[in-house]
This record gives structure tokens, C-alpha cells and sequence, in this order.
């Protein structure tokens, strides 16, 4: 068993990961104030920026569209917020927690309890290789890719392919796939309540611009803030799960609070980067213990150094793990499809 090691003035100790929970647990209660000023100075500078946007279409469109890069970004926030929402991380309310999820949802065009859903089952099965699925990247291993058929293997390699995960996959999520409940189309109606009220708002107000605008505002704000946010999120999802040393068992041999830490990475961002992501990037303690809010994460580095070091990934690592793309059980490591080549070849 793997074990995380900090070294503290009395003795050297190991923690396991689910030692761990006990220590993170005492971070996990939300400050009501924190979390309206964090709500605020997010969604304000987004509708002063919308507005800024608006106007400099009478400007320069290269304007307009440098302006919502910036609301991408913000975009970016405003989903890792829902995301504690529905957590219930952000407020130890849930009745209050859901419904500013809710909210945000529409912001962010994403149907939240349809999300939450599909979320927690992420979490109960992540570097679970027998149960991939619903919000996870589709990773085979090995033995599996070799048993495919060569159109098959073709049509992994395209599904892996850079233009295709972090470029067309996002688009089509947030902008086609999320107006329906996929995955839980028969799994009552509270799910296309979400899916269905959140298209409602969410056209609501897209008509409502373009009374007022006409379409630049839906061309030249909307959609472009709408992808770039959902190609960044995309994309710190992947980097979060997708590196090298990440974690994954087989059913028989897969502990869930194991696969929290190890498999998920502490992705080293600069300061400006870690706002915008609300400290997404700190995945590895938010998946070992979820209830702790956004703005606490960076505290438990700085209280537990040991964990500021445990799967470091920089920018220059994440760029270069791209080309990793299966997973080899025997060496316990995602490898490339040359290296794979070796092992089949070798065997």
C-alpha cells in the first residue's frame, strides 16, 4: 500500500490516505461571509465584463473577443463554485448550496443537479478501471487497446487526440449534451426538471440579448467565453486524472480513499491561474475529502507541506503527458502508444 509521509517534530509519520480524512476533516466547515465575498467578486466582474464586452462591439471585435477570454475565465470560476455547491462545501446549508448551484448553472449552461448526479459517480468510482464511465476521460489500458480492432484503436486514438478532448469534446458538452439529461433520461423527472429549466433561463436570456443586440453579443461574447471555459475546464479535468504516476486498480484491489489521493494531481498553477480555477488544482486533497470549500485548500498545504509535494504536476509536465494515452497495469503508469508497442512486442 502506497502511504503519503510527513515528518513532524516529535517522529516520523506515515498516513494513509484514509488517516488523512481525519486531519482534513477539521477544514471542512465553510465560512458564510467567505463564501458570499468569494460569490461576489466573481459574478460582479462577470456582468461588468458582459457589459464591457457589449459596448466595445461599437469598438473593435478583436476587443470584444479579448474581453471574453477573460470571461471564459471567469466562466471557470463560477463552475468550480457550483461545483462546492454541490458539494456542499460552499454552504452548510444544502437547501441554500443547491439553489445558487442552481443558479450558476445557468451561467455556465450546465443543468446542476443532472451534473451533481453524474459528479458523485465520478467520485465513487475514480481509478476504478471496471468502472469508468459517466464524467470520467476513457482511458484503456494496455490489453485492452491491443484486443481491439484496428478501426477501433483509429477511433480511440481520434477520441484521444488533442483537437478532439480539449476542443470539439467541450464544445459539444456544454453546448449540445447538456441540454438533456444524458445518462439519466429515464431516471425520474427531477433530472429533466434541471435539464429543461435550465434550457428555459438560459434561452430566456439569450433571447433577451438579442432583442437588445441583435447577434454580435451571442457570437462574439457568448460563444466564444461559453468554449474557451469549457475547453479549460475540459482540460483541468483531464490534467487533474491524466499524468503519469496516476492511480487505478481493478475492482478486487481498488480502495476509493487510495485512489482520492494518488490518483488525482496537485497541479501547480501560478496565483492568477489558481483564482480563476478557485484551486481546482489542489485535486488531490479535494477528492480525498470533498466537503472542504475552495478557499481552505491552499491553508492545508501550507499546514501539511507533505501534501504541497505529493503529486506535483507543473504546466511543462501536463503539456508532455498529453501523448500518454493507456494505461500499463504491470508497469503502473499511463504509457504512449510507442511504449505500448514495446510491451506488446516484448510479450
Amino acid at each position: 500500500m502506497n502511504k503519503v509521509f510527513e515528518t513532524s517534530d516529535d517522529a516520523d509519520r506515515v498516513r494513509s490516505a484514509r488517516e488523512w480524512i481525519k486531519v482534513l476533516a477539521t477544514y471542512r466547515t465553510p465560512s458564510y461571509g467567505r463564501s458570499i465575498f468569494e460569490l461576489c467578486v466573481t459574478i460582479f466582474p462577470f456582468v461588468a465584463l458582459w457589459a464591457l464586452a457589449w459596448w466595445a462591439l461599437s469598438v473593435s471585435y478583436w476587443l470584444t473577443l479579448a474581453i471574453s477570454v477573460v470571461i471564459g475565465g471567469l466562466i471557470v470560476r463560477l463552475f468550480a463554485i457550483q461545483h462546492d455547491c454541490g458539494h456542499a462545501s460552499f454552504f452548510e446549508n444544502r437547501q441554500v448550496a443547491d439553489w445558487v448551484g442552481r443558479a450558476l448553472g445557468i451561467l455556465t449552461v450546465t443543468p446542476y443537479d443532472v451534473w451533481r448526479r453524474s459528479h458523485a459517480i465520478h467520485h465513487s468510482a475514480s481509478g476504478n478501471l471496471e468502472r469508468q464511465g459517466m464524467g470520467d476521460i476513457h482511458t484503456l489500458t494496455v490489453r485492452e487497446y491491443r484486443e481491439l480492432s484496428g478501426r477501433d484503436q483509429w477511433l480511440y486514438r481520434l477520441y484521444r487526440s488533442p483537437f478532439v478532448l480539449f476542443i470539439l469534446a467541450p464544445s459539444y458538452l456544454f453546448l449540445l449534451q447538456n441540454r438533456l439529461p444524458i445518462g439519466f433520461m429515464g431516471a425520474g423527472i427531477k433530472y429533466w426538471t434541471s435539464a429543461m429549466g435550465t434550457n428555459a433561463l438560459i434561452a430566456a436570456i439569450l433571447g433577451t440579448i438579442y432583442y437588445f443586440g441583435g447577434l454580435e453579443p451571442l457570437l462574439l461574447i457568448f460563444l466564444p467565453s461559453t468554449i474557451i471555459a469549457a475547453s479549460l475546464g475540459v482540460w483541468l479535468f483531464y490534467v487533474q486524472h491524466q499524468f503519469e504516476d496516476t492511480h487505478w486498480d481493478r475492482e478486487e484491489d481498488w480502495d476509493i480513499h487510495e485512489a482520492a489521493l494518488e490518483g488525482s494531481s496537485h497541479y501547480v498553477l501560478p496565483g492568477v491561474l489558481n483564482w480563476f480555477s478557485a484551486n481546482i488544482a489542489i485535486h488531490h486533497v479535494h477528492h480525498l475529502y470533498a466537503r472542504i470549500p475552495f478557499y481552505r485548500l491552499p491553508d492545508i498545504l501550507r499546514d501539511h507541506p507533505v501534501l504541497a509535494e505529493a503529486q506535483r504536476l507543473t504546466i511543462k509536465e501536463s503539456i508532455q503527458g498529453v501523448k500518454l494515452n493507456l494505461w500499463d497495469e504491470a508497469e503502473r503508469r499511463l504509457v504512449t502508444y510507442k511504449q505500448a508497442k514495446a510491451t506488446i512486442a516484448a510479450e
